[in-house]
């Protein structure tokens, strides 16, 4: 599936313009993928982009206003006679509930269709307590805040989850998690689903957020890495506006590639000189902890260096050129125009974003960094949520999601 199923339909408008293309819009799901850039339309305008009979037009239109999913917005200005009425996307006609599941966090928020936070709510969890009692909590906290927003649940389009470890896209099972015990293979999807009858997506959380932080900030960006550096240290890569997970869902883990500064350091994984063991939150404090700096934890670097301690920032900046050195060879590969930073070690700021810019420009050729920017998250501790959210929207609202709903709309009578 594609990551933006409104690009099929833009694309076949786009391919041949003036030409008919009623092939692409064949269904009232297809027809729903012009509608979601949220502008009003009219029902002639549609019939003129798609080629479409203005009887076939106006059947399709009517059971999309049936749904909820589209709802009236008024008249347009009048040519002579009776004034079109004119209709939109309605972000708010349903919720979705998305969960980002930290190493010793859990955040849950209730979002509209377009991903946009209505309540939150976000506990000191570990994910170490298990699939049971984490999801657990996800569940009963949805529950909450749908009652407290007085959504029902019949209004629930689904519950997207991000997990701090590698997920088998398909099935949503964790893989082999590092920092997870417990939960490798664990039935994510079908444990949520005993209580919320819904679609449920998970995927690894380095990849919703990538999700997240593009459609909340960079919609126009089609080539972006998303780097989190935290706990680990991983990629979300988006290449051709589509999230690319690869063959097994492992694409983007460059926690585990190797840096020439690494010899003889081993990491959690059991390889030597991986890029996580020198730059996450942790090895950094452990490196300063090692000459005598007060330091167990990455915040309590971020802190250090945000008082000034000279060797808390020295080594954020070292760490910012450890994780450029992977990150010259991943420009060099996929060209992206936008690479972001998150994560926790994202709050050291210009620290580490100053050691990656130094070793990216410096390593890469000109033409992959003439317009190359390397910038900061925006979302910040929202990317991950906002990215759950934007996993079952483009999962409800593709052509066939959109044509279940209807379906099972017209069954229900």
């Amino acid at each position: 599936m594609a990551d933006d199923p409104r690009a099929a339909a833009r694309a076949a408008v786009e391919a041949a313009p003036g030409e008919p293309v009623s092939a692409a819009v064949s269904r009232a799901g297809d027809l729903f993928q012009l509608l979601r850039d949220g502008k009003p339309w009219t029902r002639a305008q549609l019939a003129v982009t798609t080629g479409l009979a203005r009887s076939t037009v106006a059947g399709k239109v009517d059971l999309l206003l049936n749904s909820g999913l589209v709802v009236s917005v008024g008249e347009a200005a009048s040519s002579g006679g009776r004034p079109p009425s004119r209709f939109a996307f309605h972000a708010q006609a349903r919720t979705v509930l998305a969960a980002d599941v930290g190493a010793s966090h859990v955040r849950v928020a209730l979002t509209d269709l377009n991903g946009d936070v209505l309540a939150e709510e976000r506990a000191g969890l570990p994910v170490t307590a298990g699939p049971e009692a984490v999801l657990s909590h996800v569940v009963a906290a949805g529950k909450r805040l749908l009652a407290e927003a007085h959504r029902p649940d019949r209004l629930l389009a689904g519950v997207g989850i991000g997990l701090p470890g590698p997920v088998e896209h398909a099935t949503g099972r964790p893989v082999k998690p590092p920092i997870m015990p417990g939960w490798d293979g664990f039935d994510v999807v079908g444990f949520v689903q005993r209580s919320l009858l819904v679609p449920v997506l998970v995927d690894n959380d380095v990849n919703i957020m990538a999700l997240g932080e593009r459609a909340g900030f960079w919609p126009g960006v089609d080539d972006l890495l998303f780097i989190k550096v935290a706990t680990g240290i991983g990629a979300g890569i988006i290449s051709s506006g589509e999230l690319q997970r690869g063959a097994d869902g492992t694409a983007g883990d460059l926690g585990h590639v190797r840096v020439a500064r690494g010899e003889g350091i081993v990491c959690r994984c059991g390889n030597i000189g991986c890029l996580e063991a020198l730059a996450s939150g942790a090895a950094v404090a452990r490196s300063l902890a090692a000459n005598g700096v007060a330091a167990g934890s990455g915040r309590d670097v971020i802190e250090l260096a945000s008082h000034g301690n000279i060797s808390a920032i020295q080594a954020l900046r070292q760490a910012g050129r450890d994780i450029g050195e992977v990150l010259a060879t991943c420009v060099n590969l996929l060209n992206p125009s936008v690479i972001v930073i998150g994560g926790s070690m994202a709050a050291a700021g210009e620290h580490v974003m100053a050691g990656v810019r130094e070793v990216v420009y410096h390593r890469s050729p000109p033409l992959a960094t003439t317009n190359l920017r390397i910038v900061l998250s925006r979302a910040g501790e929202r990317a991950a949520v906002m990215g759950a959210s934007q996993l079952v929207s483009q999962h409800v609202l593709s052509p066939a999601g959109i044509e279940a709903a209807l379906a099972a709309l017209v069954a229900a009578g």
